[in-house]
């Protein structure tokens, strides 16, 4: 439980930080294609017997460069490239899996998150790897800001647009395959998507609305990690739920 907490916290900053910028772009469903594509490391991960989460790192990065090399190119529309990926990912997974002899309980796990399989090493890629995560948007907000809300503007000023497109994306392939653990595969996609669109729902400055974003997250899945401990419920689930209550609340307060 302690492990799965610190998990937990580290997971809750940076899923809604990098979800931001996913969000303004309306580029959600990346976060969805990289979680289907992180299903597809912890496959591989079971087959030659190696630590799944740093497997999906490493797997749903190639992704994520394959992805904005597709969309620069224009070859294919941008929606067209996360389907191909997103189905792709998913019947490479269910066909590792089976040869793998996988398809069991501890694919629940991994699809809907569990508690009780984070391990001290899970934990410590997981700091080490949001500390950097949190350290490059920080340094780097003010492009990645510019590049998210006009990237004629941005490219206009001089900024790289490409370069840190390719950066929103891959620093958001690293929180998926970090939060597997935690909130499972399938739900990792919400987590990074409804605290930020309840955020929003306040209409406070850009660099605000991150910050309650964050608090929203992390209140979501202290409660839910509790919740689903305690109850013995599913983790990625309940926290999930809870992160819709309070879109829900939001939303309802600030209808007009």
């Amino acid at each position: 439980m302690q492990r799965a907490l610190i998990a937990g916290l580290a997971i809750g900053v940076i899923a809604p930080s990098i979800g931001m910028f996913l969000v303004v772009r309306r580029y959600s469903l990346m976060s969805d294609t990289l979680a289907h594509v992180s299903l597809t490391g912890v496959a591989i991960a079971a087959l030659v017997g190696w630590n799944p989460i740093l497997v999906a790192v490493i797997t749903t990065l190639v992704a994520a460069f394959g992805i904005e090399r597709l969309r620069f190119s224009r070859n294919v529309f941008g929606e067209s490239v996360l389907a191909i990926f997103l189905s792709g990912s998913l019947a490479l997974s269910s066909v590792i899996f089976s040869a793998a002899r996988g398809l069991n309980a501890g694919l629940t796990s991994v699809l809907f998150g569990s508690i009780t399989t984070v391990t001290r090493f899970d934990v410590e890629l997981i700091v080490a790897l949001a500390i950097v995560v949190i350290v490059a948007v920080v340094l780097l907000y003010p492009k990645l800001f510019s590049v998210a809300f006009d990237e004629e503007v941005a490219e206009v000023s001089g900024i790289r647009v490409r370069f840190y497109n390719t950066l929103i994306v891959m620093l958001a392939a690293v929180t998926v395959a970090l939060a597997i653990r935690v909130v499972g595969a399938l739900l990792i996609g919400a987590l990074m998507v409804i605290p930020v669109v309840a955020a929003l729902q306040w209409r406070l400055k850009f660099s605000h609305s991150i910050f309650l974003a964050i608090i929203f997250s992390l209140v979501s899945i202290v409660s839910g990690l509790f919740l689903s401990y305690y109850l013995d419920l599913a983790t990625g689930g309940t926290i999930v739920l809870l992160a819709i209550v309070i879109f829900t609340v939001s939303l309802m307060l600030n209808r007009r």
